[in-house]
């Protein structure tokens, strides 16, 4: 930080609206700002954000460092189809791989099993002559004359993109680039994306899907990134835009645009990078990080301060709970779930009669009834206003004011007539059921991960959150919530607490009898150099450390654990640390088979400095008196009616209060429902906890 540089931006656009915190690093207290989503164009959002913002701080730009900026516009162009016309290049005799996918049905019941469309459509996929060894050694060598005549086709196609996905090409890159080459000679207008540089690893359908999806948005997040730096560049902040990667990590515009499916689920990682700082700082070993917005709601569990990796990962699954039923993409992504159930979730009555709520979500055009923009189908922000969680006069801090006889009206309308229910008891089932599709979706995946809950605080943010986090957690089990300061954005926080990194894998199959320290040191060190360049790109003379990791299994196995790799790069600890792995993920391990080692994998990050958050508190002789705001009726599970419930403004809240619920606590981004018998203390780093009644039981 320099003089002239004392503030850090973070931008997260959702699906329904687009956060802001801009962090002052001399202080280590933050601003917010919350401004409807804009989904024809997201940059518009942004640029209306900053002007906001700079009304209340005049100039603040030219004092801002950087904008981290994570975005759903990959994972939504890939949803909904709405990317660029792209085309594959591949072997011969393979252009079928997007629809053969794996010949594995993911519900073996299920005869009429449908799967995505492939992103690429066949007319557009052509094989070339070409093939290589699975070690990489040329069998057939490329026919240049055939890739020429494939480019020229593809280009009277108008083909925007193109994705280039050769077998064992992770093994030997060499016919890919020379056909990235011959692209560029004969269509320089076309955007090119290499499987050796978008995923240079084994197994053919994922390596293609994921290049299809690459070359699907590259062109979209080109456009895009350009068109935010310009608006971005005209309110005076130059040179300062960095993007949110998947895996947690930050890069440059530029590794953004030749790698765009690195940030396929750049938004959420934000929620857990901030709920994993919150958990470092409140000495918390098991963290599960909850975050529902305003379309869908997202989970992780973070242990031990790690947050979980993962390089297998689904999006756009035809079922939400069954693997194998989405698009695989191999790059490195928080591990965490997310499922269609946020704020603007609609509810409706399905053909059997019964109440559904989700995955559709009304967005943020038009938006829950309430909010009296067109929206006419209610929604969970509908009737959590019914039931006195929301203030109609004080949502989104007092500059967006909800219509709640709008939002009766279409509760009794198109649920509770038809289903023989009082407005409030419809009200309260929709509550419950998208509390229970959250809690279903977060015991499945923590099954899955072989994890536990047992001891899990439940971080609550986003705008909705902490409205639903008590009944979310008592469904899990857990017996305290954490709602922090400025929860309703704290995604957005999370972004500048992410280090700026970057990762290299490389597929090359080792059985570990075969393999010394030395050879796996030499691998190594060439994946650091390969991924310190990156870092370089994005920020010149850092200090950069590396983590080593290996996929990993028994010889014969088709499926690998990702394992963190020792310094020493010891063949006899990475087999240890495999064996401890299998046995926590499976049960049981097998020390008498052999072990080997399929892909290697290297995360480069720059050093930096401890982010300072905190929060100033009130100087007032009042106390807890001086944050009340009154009471209003609001609906308790226990006594199933409306109780009266004490009102607090989060931000004249004194530091180490303690109140009892049922209370409700305003923050000008979010709002916590604390129920009867629960008792909330406020923590003076900047937090509220509340240890629920009966222990979450």
């Amino acid at each position: 930080m320099t003089e002239s540089h004392r503030y850090r931006l973070g931008c997260d656009i959702g699906g329904t609206f687009t956060d802001f915190v801009l962090l002052d690093d001399e202080t280590g207290e933050f601003q917010v700002r919350k401004v409807l989503t804009t989904p024809d164009d997201p940059s518009r959002a942004v640029e209306t954000g900053i002007t906001d913002m700079q009304a209340a701080l005049p100039g603040f730009l030219g004092e801002t460092e950087h904008l981290i900026h994570g975005t759903t516009l990959v994972i939504n162009a890939v949803i909904e189809r709405k990317g660029a016309k792209t085309a594959l290049i591949t072997t011969e005799g393979f252009r079928d791989s997007l629809e053969m996918r794996r010949e594995i049905r993911y519900d073996i019941y299920d005869l009429s099993a449908v799967y995505p469309e492939p992103l690429v459509p066949r007319p557009l996929r052509l094989g070339v002559p070409e093939r290589l060894y699975a070690d990489g050694r040329v069998r057939q060598y490329l026919d240049e004359a055939a890739v020429r005549s494939a480019v020229r086709q593809l280009r009277d196609e108008a083909v925007e993109s193109i994705a280039v996905t050769l077998l064992h090409a992770y093994a030997n890159p060499t016919h890919e680039t020379r056909i990235g080459e011959i692209i560029a000679e004969e269509a320089p207008d076309i955007a090119v994306s290499l499987s050796s540089e978008v995923m240079p690893e084994i197994k053919e359908f994922e390596r293609t899907a994921t290049t299809a999806v690459n070359a699907y948005v590259k062109p979209l997040l080109d456009r895009y990134v350009a068109k935010l730096e310009d608006r971005i560049a005209d309110h005076g902040l130059k040179n300062g835009l960095f993007l949110m990667l998947s895996g947690g990590g930050v890069t440059a515009p530029e590794t953004a645009r030749a790698h765009p499916v690195r940030l396929i689920e750049s938004g959420p990682v934000g929620g857990a990078l901030a709920a994993a700082h919150l958990g470092e700082q409140a000495g918390l070993n098991s963290v599960l990080m909850f975050d529902m917005g305003g379309t869908t709601a997202k989970s992780c569990l973070v242990e031990n301060g790690r947050i979980p990796i993962t390089s297998v990962y689904e999006v756009d699954r035809v079922h939400r709970f069954k693997r194998g039923s989405g698009t695989p993409v191999g790059v490195p992504t928080v591990d965490l779930i997310e499922i269609g159930a946020g704020g603007g979730s609609i509810a409706s009555i399905d053909e059997l009669g019964l109440l559904t709520v989700g995955p559709q979500s009304a967005g943020a055009a038009p938006g829950p009834v309430c909010y009296g923009r067109g929206g006419t189908q209610p929604t969970v922000t509908d009737a959590d206003l019914m039931l006195g969680y929301l203030n109609p006069e004080f949502f989104l801090g007092g500059e967006m004011a909800l219509d709640q006889s709008a939002a009766e009206a279409a509760l009794e309308r198109h649920i509770a007539t038809p289903m023989g229910l009082t407005t409030l008891e419809a009200a309260w089932g929709i509550h419950e059921i998208v509390n229970e599709n959250m809690a279903s979706a977060m015991r499945m995946y923590v099954t899955e991960k072989g994890g536990s809950l047992r001891d899990a605080v439940v971080v609550a943010i986003g705008g909705a959150g902490p409205v639903h986090a008590a009944d979310f957690a008592r469904r899990l089990g857990a017996s305290e919530i954490i709602m922090p300061l400025g929860a309703g954005v704290y995604s957005a926080l999370g972004f500048l607490v992410a280090p700026f990194s970057f990762e290299a894998a490389r597929t090359r199959i080792m059985p570990l009898a075969d393999v010394s320290a030395d050879d796996l040191r030499t691998i190594y060190t060439a994946m650091e150099s390969e991924t310190a360049a990156v870092i370089e790109r994005a920020v010149p003379d850092a200090d950069v450390r590396y983590s080593r990791a290996a996929d990993v299994c028994y010889i014969g196995q088709g499926a690998a654990l990702r394992i963190d790799v020792p310094d020493d790069l010891s063949p006899d600890t990475i087999r240890t640390t495999f064996l401890a792995a299998y046995e926590a993920r499976f049960g049981a391990a097998y020390d008498d088979m052999p072990v080997q080692i399929v892909t290697n994998r290297v995360t480069a990050a720059a050093v930096s400095g401890e982010l300072k958050v905190g929060r100033g508190f009130p100087d007032n002789q009042d106390g807890l008196n001086g944050a009340r705001k009154g009471e209003r009726p609001a609906f308790c599970a226990i006594a199933h009616a409306l109780i009266p419930h004490t009102v607090y403004a989060m931000e004249n809240l004194p530091a180490d209060a303690e109140f009892e619920g049922p209370a409700i606590v305003e923050d000008a981004s979010s709002t916590l429902v604390i129920g009867d018998g629960a008792t909330a203390q406020v923590d003076r780093r900047g937090w509220i906890s509340v240890k629920l009644a009966g222990g979450g039981a």
